[in-house]
Order: structure tokens, then sequence, then C-alpha cells
């Protein structure tokens, strides 16, 4: 809006002169009005991939609040032929919503010229342009038809600039739970999730899609960050019996009444915790058959195995909020598969984490009196190998950093010449050993945010690591 104002300025500086004042400040403020109206509909129309991803949570927590606090005429939301009720929850009044309908009805208006673009068989774009305009004017939002939905995914894993592994993003699975809203049913659907995407060690690229965010009622919410992680307890002398990262969320569930095995280890698998609006937050324990998990042992190191490491084998993100076209997804755990670097480089590499590069390079025996011994470098080395090793030898697809960032620029050529733009986040992809010897190293690339796309939101991050505070308190 700064450029509104300096054109009302620039207006203001230019009346002729030798006009009444009153006519001169008249001409001023129809300028600024003008200039006003200018940049607002420039946002609507191009405010970029920016304000279109703030725009699906941020508006709906505006009408949230609304709701408990404003006095205005309750308007009831009419059910939308084709968006099927979510079972057991009826419509629920809202107040006269003050949502930003415009910039909604821009972002549904660009990934459906992306989508029909893209894909010439599925029709005419015109009839479902009317119909999802005229959704958005009665609800303030849209129902994904089942094809939109599953492209809406696909490309926001294409779009995802952290991700080096994008050249899979057609081979996404996409699973259609939107009428799925409840605590309990998340939770079974997530269970179900981890073991047919294990497929037997042949990891496949899934996502499970919940019911999405509406003025009428929010979504519900996944607090950890993966379907799997380790719980980390907080020990006497400072340090954490297990994954550091999650030690407040560790102690924040114990005082929401998890108990944890009695006999405490490194490998804990945390309970999952699913918040929605009616229920508040509730944990369920992973199920044995859902965790599947590789026992870790090196090539060569025969002691590595005393180790007793292991790591899960699934990789779901599960507290990002997919956006496809105005409309968001606070809950849609996806997953592809590891690159070993993850788990060996920072999940057991990294000091704040499990920190083993120091004890492994004991037990190998190496001169750790000083950095210029290498001795770091050595004994990170030797982690990666047995997490390849143990992976390959369980028969669990895994990919190795090298072959991984080949496989990335071949995405980026194939991207290239579609006429499309490849976003990427330098430190994000290139991976935490070895970078330099790398090609994806050596280049750089666009940074620009598109649509459709997943979000990391800071509340989501802050419940994922610190147990809290609740999204519906």
């Amino acid at each position: 809006m700064a450029g509104a104002a300096l054109g009302a300025l620039e207006l203001g500086r230019w009346a002729p002169i030798g006009v009444p004042t009153q006519v001169a400040i008249a001409l001023s403020l129809a300028g600024l009005l003008l200039a006003v109206g200018i940049c607002v509909r420039h946002v609507v129309a191009v405010g970029g991939a920016e304000q279109l991803l703030q725009v699906a949570g941020a508006r709906w927590g505006t009408a949230r609040r609304a709701r408990r606090t404003a006095s205005r005429r309750p308007v009831t939301v009419p059910p939308v032929p084709g968006h099927p009720p979510v079972p057991g929850h009826p419509p629920v009044s809202r107040s006269e919503p003050d949502l930003d309908v415009e910039t909604v009805r821009a972002a549904a208006k660009e990934f459906l010229e992306l989508f029909y673009g893209e894909d010439p068989h599925v029709g005419p774009l015109e009839p479902r342009m009317a119909e999802v305009m005229r959704e958005i004017d009665t609800t303030g939002t849209y129902w994904h038809t089942a094809e939109e939905l599953v492209f809406g995914a696909r490309v926001a894993w294409r779009n995802n600039k952290r991700c080096i592994g994008r050249l899979y993003w057609r081979s996404l699975q996409v699973r259609d739970l939107r009428t799925v809203s409840d605590a309990s049913s998340v939770a079974a659907h997530c269970f179900e999730h981890l073991s047919t995407a294990h497929n037997g060690g042949k990891i496949r690229p899934m996502i499970s899609v919940f019911a999405p965010e509406t003025p009428s009622r929010p979504a519900p919410r996944i607090w950890n960050e993966q379907l799997i992680r380790y719980a980390g307890y907080e020990q006497p002398d400072g340090r954490a019996l297990g994954d550091p990262r999650y030690r407040a969320f560790t102690s924040k569930l114990i005082q929401r009444g998890w108990r944890p095995p009695e006999r405490q280890g490194a490998f804990d698998v945390l309970p999952l915790v699913v918040e929605t609006v009616e229920e508040g937050p509730r944990m369920f324990q992973l199920p044995g058959q859902a965790v599947h998990e590789v026992p870790l042992e090196h090539p060569e190191l025969k002691w590595f195995a005393d180790l007793e490491l292991r790591w899960h084998a699934v990789p779901v993100i599960s507290n990002n909020r997919l956006v496809i076209g105005g409309v968001s997804y606070p809950a849609a755990p996806f997953n592809g598969w590891y690159m070993g670097t993850e788990i060996g480089a920072r999940n057991l590499g990294d000091s704040d984490r499990y920190d083993l590069v120091p004890e492994v390079a004991a037990r190998m025996g190496l001169d750790t009196s000083h950095e210029a011994t290498l001795w770091r470098d050595q004994a990170l080395v030797e982690i990666n190998r047995a997490v390849l090793h143990s992976f390959h030898t369980n028969g669990v697809t895994v990919t190795d950093h090298h072959t991984e960032s080949r496989r990335f620029l071949i995405h980026l050529e194939k991207e290239e010449r579609a006429g499309r733009g490849c976003p990427a986040d330098w430190s994000w992809i290139v991976p935490p050993m070895s970078g330099s010897q790398t090609p994806v190293f050596h280049r750089y690339y666009e940074t620009d945010n598109q649509v459709p796309n997943f979000v990391n939101d800071p509340e989501a991050t802050c419940r994922a690591l610190r147990g809290g505070p609740p999204a519906f308190p």
C-alpha cells in the first residue's frame, strides 16, 4: 500500500496552480481513492504466491474470532451441491463473515487455469470456473473435485522448494479423506497410511488429505512433526535420553497423561496428537504394526550393531498445511522415502540430536585431539554408510545424496522444458554431507514461492516442538 500513498502525494503535487484550495484537496482525495482501488485490484489479481499461501490459513482464523466475539446477525452456511457434509457434524452457523472473498476467488481462478491448462482432457474451463465462483460467493470457500485434489497435491510437491526428491511428483498417491474430521478416525487413517506407504519396504509416495478449513468449521490439526517421532526424556544431568529435539514435546505429553514405557529407551515412539475444535487435543498410541523400523549395522564395523540404533522406515511429514487454490488442508500428512543423510548426517549426527559422531569416532579409534584430523568427517561417513547398508539389507527404499542430486537436476531440466520454473532452497537442496561433491551445489536456483504448496506455520511448529498451545484453546 505504500505505492498508493506515494501516488496520492504525487497527484496532490500535480494539482493545477491557481485553482481553489478546496478543488486541489478534492483532486488529491480523488486521486488517493483511485490509487488505493488500483492497488487493491492489483493485489487481488497478481498479489503472488506469498499472499495466496497466507490467506487460506489466516482468513479462517479471523472468521473463528469473529464467531466468538461478534454480535452480528448469524448466517447459516447452506449446503453446496457436490460438497458432502462431514459425518456427525451438522452445518454450523456463523456471523456474517468479514472474509477476503476476492482473494479466494483469485486463488481459485489461478489454480483452475493451471489445472485445465496442464490437462486439456478434463474438458472446458468456463463451466467449472463459474460453478466455483458461485460456491465461493455463497459459502466463502469451495470443494475440489477428486481430480483437482489429486492434481493440486502433486503440484504442491512439485513446488516444494525444500524437497530434493521431486522427480517423482507424478507418482504421489492421494488418499481423499476430506469427510474425515474426528480425532480417532484421523488417527486410524494415519496408522493405515504408515502401513500402506511402507508397502513391504518398497516405499510409496503418499498423502492423506483430511477435512479442509472452512468458514463454518476449523479443520483437524496433527501436532507431531512426523507421524513417527522418538521421545526425548530429560535427564538429571541436563542431557536427554532419546531425541533431544522433542524433550519439551515429550514432557508436555507426559503432563497430558501419556505413560512412557516402564523402561525408557532412546527410540520410544511418541503418541500421535490430533486436535479438533470439538474434542481438543487427544493422544493415540501408534500400533506396533504401523511402526516399521530398520535396525542399523555397518558392513564392516561389527561393533556398530552393539550401539542398538534404529530408525523408522517411512518419513511422513504431518504438521504442514496443504494449500490448493485458496483452500487450506491443515491435516495432510505426506511422505516420500528417506535420503540416507537425513538420518545419518542430521537425525543421528547433529550435535543437538542424537550426537553420535563423538561416540563412533571413539570406537573407531580416531585421533580426536584436534579438528585437523577430520575425525568428525570420517565418523560421519561411516554412520551414513551404516544407514544405507541397513536399509538396503532390510529391503527398505532409501537413496544416497549423490544419486538424488543428479535426479534433482533431471527434474529441473524437465521442468524447464515444460516451461515451468522450479523453485529450490539451496540450503535444503544441497545435502548436509559432501555438498560440494554433488552437482546441486554448483548453481543458483529460483526461490519464489509457487502454489499449490505446503506451508509450515509457526503455530504448528510450536505445537510440534513444545506441545502447545492448542490450536483451539
